[in-house]
């Protein structure tokens, strides 16, 4: 290794320590939330207004889509975080923790607590007006923050994966929720513009096309067409994302039986020295690797590979600072607001309530079985951990509300309902986790 290389390794060591690290994600979510929340707050607040409402335009011809940063991080940006969302999904019905109706039964009674108890809690605070339009925002749980948290605690493998696939079926509910309850007038032609090329998308996947470009120029016509259509753009992503192949080309046994003949026929041909260019021989053998690596991968499994790291370190963030900037002056007057009380009631009591209740009435009707590691107390746990709504819940808050007014109200009650939740949730995991430590 020369000094050139020595120097640049450690250099760049830091930062790939810090984007491996599994809580690089949650960490940098809370840098952009803190940063937003001092931008709004600061005598240079009005530059993070005006950042927001500058309009930003992309086109060709007389083809031109005009809109504010805020609408594109909002509709653009969370419509590729939503494209992730809908992988996940799809990846888990497959081959995860949905796979089988016992698996899911557990998470799946819990998430459907988290999500109906928070709602009736805001619905009986807020019973009717506008204000009664914002029922959606406690039912949502960030993943990222939540998983983040519980990483600090030695916790079972079972309570992750239970938080994990608890916020999986969270995400659906959302999701069917947006597009339910909070879509715009529809029109249909473009609606029907939009199914038309998803028929095309699923069509490529059964003739077997893999090119991830040809589904991103499908996608982004669906993306445009549901925009116009009324219908919120993030429903687009998450159904284009339910069309990409998940199977692979080649079995395991096939895959290690053509690896082990090229790396016979490399051996025989040498072996590549040093850094130099491969040989004419060398360079096709080496192709002829990388191809039937492609062939054992699913292209659903590639491309949530290739977008994870880009999500979680530039949209959620970017989602973040465009979100989360609350002006926080007469903050007790917001908070006390019903809407405010709301979603902190929805996401501090309803989440676990919900969660934990349903979860534990799946138990005793034998629908469902607890894993034998895990305690009905972090369940609970689990459940405050959930109420960490954040990317989601200020996501929807954005689409309940028309004024900017009440949608600072409902962020605020995100906020601090986010954060009591965080600070419960990790003081029940903390005293568990201590106790068992401390048992001999």
């Amino acid at each position: 290794m020369t000094v050139d290389q020595v120097f640049i390794e450690r250099v760049t060591r830091p930062f790939q320590m810090f984007i491996e690290h599994k809580l690089a994600g949650a960490i940098l979510l809370l840098v952009a939330t803190i940063t937003a929340l001092v931008w709004a707050n600061s005598s240079y607040a009005h530059y993070y207004d005006e950042w927001l409402h500058t309009y930003a335009t992309i086109g060709i011809g007389d083809f031109k889509l005009s809109k504010t940063i805020s609408h594109w991080v909002n509709d653009g940006l969370m419509g590729i975080f939503f494209f992730v969302v809908g992988l996940e999904i799809k990846r888990e019905f497959l081959a995860g923790e949905l796979a089988t109706p016992r698996q899911a039964a557990l998470p799946i009674f819990g998430a459907i607590g988290g999500m109906v108890v928070p709602a009736a809690i805001y619905m009986a605070i807020n019973p009717g007006g506008d204000e009664f339009l914002g029922w959606g925002i406690p039912m949502a749980t960030d993943i990222a923050f939540a998983l983040g948290i519980l990483a600090l605690f030695p916790v079972s493998i079972s309570l992750k994966v239970f938080l994990t696939a608890l916020a999986i079926v969270d995400d659906i509910g959302a999701i069917l929720v947006v597009a339910i309850f909070y879509t715009n007038d529809i029109a249909l032609q473009s609606l029907l513009l939009g199914g038309f090329f998803l028929l095309i998308s699923i069509g490529a996947n059964v003739s077997g096309v893999r090119n991830p470009i040809i589904y991103f120029l499908i996608g982004f016509v669906v993306w445009v067409a549901f925009l116009q259509s009324g219908v919120h753009a993030t429903l687009a992503a998450v159904l284009m994302a339910f069309t990409i192949p998940a199977r692979t080309r080649i079995d395991g046994s096939q895959f290690v039986e053509q690896s082990e003949e090229l790396l016979r026929r490399l051996r025989e041909t040498g072996l590549p020295q040093g850094n130099t260019l491969l040989t004419k021989d060398q360079h096709s053998i080496v192709h002829s690797m990388e191809q039937i690596t492609e062939k054992a991968t699913a292209p659903l499994q590639e491309l949530e590979h290739a977008l994870m790291p880009f999500v979680t370190f530039l949209v959620m963030p970017v989602f973040a600072l465009a979100n989360a900037g609350v002006v926080l002056t007469g903050s007790l007057a917001i908070v006390m607001n019903p809407v405010s009380i709301g979603v902190i009631a929805g996401l501090l009591l309803g989440k676990p309530l919900g969660i934990w209740f349903f979860a534990w009435t799946a138990v005793k009707l034998k629908i469902a079985e607890l894993p034998a590691d895990i305690t009905f107390t972090q369940v609970a746990a689990v459940g405050l951990l959930g109420g960490i709504g954040f990317t989601m819940a200020l996501f929807i808050s954005t689409l309940a509300f028309a004024d900017d007014a009440t949608i600072q109200v409902a962020k605020t009650g995100v906020l601090v309902g986010s954060v009591l939740s965080a600070i419960a949730g990790s003081a029940i995991l903390f005293a568990t986790t201590r106790n068992q430590s401390q048992t001999p």
